[in-house]
């Protein structure tokens, strides 16, 4: 989709500080970090949001979660959380499917809030 940023970014027509890729799926860190580690996980497929994944795309957020375990363990983190906003009144503000990996996270403070 030309207008998606994280499309442009997966082009590599906008930079970013990439993390992991491979075939199917982008990590990049969050310009603007609300942890210490805040890496988005975005499908290089354009899905707009979570509510459109159907049984054809669902392997693709799953792929995402695989990716996600396999940045923690090369960032060293044991735990984690993982947040994955659905349309804008859910707090999504780019529309591509993407995944926000989060650490350290402390539960007793406010849940995660773009």
């Amino acid at each position: 989709m030309q207008d998606c940023l994280f499309c442009k970014i997966i082009a590599g027509t906008v930079p970013s500080t990439k993390v992991y890729e491979d075939g199917s799926v982008l990590a990049i860190r969050d310009i603007n970090p609300v942890t210490d580690t805040h890496i988005l996980v975005m499908p290089k497929i354009h899905i707009e949001k979570a509510g459109d994944l159907t049984f054809e795309t669902a392997p693709f957020a799953g792929h995402c979660l695989s990716a996600i375990a396999e940045i923690a363990r090369n960032e060293g983190i044991e735990d984690f959380c993982v947040v994955a906003n659905s349309g804008a009144k859910a707090g999504q503000t780019v529309p591509h499917l993407h995944f926000h990996l989060l650490s350290p996270f402390n539960s007793q403070e406010h849940f995660f809030s773009p």
